[in-house]
């Protein structure tokens, strides 16, 4: 870490290592942090695990998202917790302790990056990289307040960085504002194939809002006002093929399925102590089977096409990113636990199809941030990030 303090426990407290970057260009001037899952050359890489941390080495390579930022002219200042093994969406890692959340301390960060969306909250740094599977951008850019991305599919380069499920795997980023979120965008995605039309047609899954409490959907209203300010109103429609539980079933088997091929050696020859929840998933990983895999590999190319037919080339969903405020950091395990699968079941829309989404920290609720998102066709990231500027410029309207 090259900060000289860490208040928030966001960063791994290896020694400080500068890492050579240029000192021009269109980040300059801001300051990035990295998930413990990128390799960073001159720093180990340890995955939220101490075992994985004790046998990394020092790493003489600085993965390809990584270099990005620094060839933009963005400051390196350290590499920050993750979740063990990336496999959770809590941010309380066994090993290493709970980041504290800058949107509300009193609650859970969210993971599996929950250093990176604690450095920014914290404002400790500008941006901070970190990786989104199944919902760890996304997750704790809403519980932490923060604007954060689930790119498409393949937009940003994985190389050189610790896998959790390589077929849902994504790396994203986060930002306290819209304004940097958009100049880290520029570097980290380029500009779209196809953009985004100005006036897109906008699409409300009824569906997916009915997950919600009564109260969460009325915080949402605010947003929502905003929204229809700067975009218009929204259409509604359904999102669910066959409905929210094969969504969640059959994502959690890709997810599981994926996750014993990257990790399960690992697991069956050292027998690593793993943290509570992050234990249990991984036991029940072992036991998907190949049948199960190659249903969930069919669901997703169906859900794919159904969710492409639905937006089209002009189409963006509005849907909530999580289904209520962060948990208390008091919850319990078999707490945390409803909560995650609640949380799957809206988190697996982009994870299936591998189209963006960014999250927008637009509300709160009982005084803790509330995210809101945008869904975009594959491609569509930074036309989506486009109309997140809009509606920032909108909401003090």
């Amino acid at each position: 870490m090259l900060l000289l303090q860490d208040p928030a426990h966001a960063f791994m407290p290896y020694p400080a290592v500068p890492v050579p970057g240029a000192h021009t260009g269109p980040l300059a001037g801001l300051s990035f942090a990295v998930k413990d899952l990128f390799d960073v050359a001159g720093y180990p890489t340890g995955a939220g695990n101490p075992l994985v941390l004790a046998r990394s080495g020092i790493k003489s390579r600085t993965a390809p998202a990584v270099q990005r930022l620094l060839d933009a002219g963005a400051q390196f200042v350290g590499k920050t917790h993750t979740d063990e093994l990336a496999f959770s969406l809590n941010g309380r890692n066994a090993h290493f302790g709970t980041p504290r959340n800058g949107g509300a301390p009193d609650r859970i960060p969210g993971g599996s990056s929950s250093g990176s969306a604690a450095a920014v909250s914290n404002r400790l740094c500008d941006i901070a990289l970190g990786s989104d599977t199944g919902g760890s951008v996304r997750g704790p850019a809403s519980h932490c307040g923060l604007y954060g991305i689930r790119p498409s599919h393949g937009r940003i380069d994985l190389s050189d960085a610790h896998p959790l499920a390589p077929s849902l795997d994504t790396c994203g980023f986060f930002a306290r504002d819209v304004n940097t979120f958009a100049r880290t965008a520029d570097v980290m995605l380029g500009a779209d194939a196809t953009p985004l039309p100005q006036a897109v047609r906008l699409l409300m899954p009824t569906d997916a809002w009915d997950l919600l409490d009564a109260v969460v959907r009325e915080a949402h209203q605010p947003a929502m006002a905003r929204i229809r300010s700067a975009l218009g109103t929204p259409a509604d429609c359904a999102v669910a093929l066959d409905g929210f539980e094969p969504m969640y079933w059959n994502f959690r088997y890709l997810q599981g399925h994926e996750a014993w091929q990257v990790d399960g050696h690992f697991i069956e020859r050292d027998a690593p102590p793993l943290g509570p929840g992050v234990a249990e998933r991984f036991a029940w990983s072992s036991q998907v089977s190949d049948a199960q895999y190659e249903q969930a590999v069919a669901f997703r190319q169906r859900f794919r096409a159904h969710l492409a037919g639905l937006l089209g080339h002009d189409g963006v969903m509005v849907l909530p990113t999580m289904p209520d405020i962060a948990p208390l950091l008091s919850d319990d395990e078999s707490q945390l636990d409803t909560y995650r699968n609640n949380a799957i079941r809206l988190l697996c829309i982009a994870g299936l199809s591998g189209f963006a989404q960014v999250s927008m920290p637009l509300t709160t609720r009982l005084g803790a941030p509330l995210g809101i998102s945008l869904l975009g066709p594959a491609g569509s990231d930074r036309s989506l990030v486009a109309l997140a500027q809009r509606i920032g410029a909108a909401q003090g309207a």
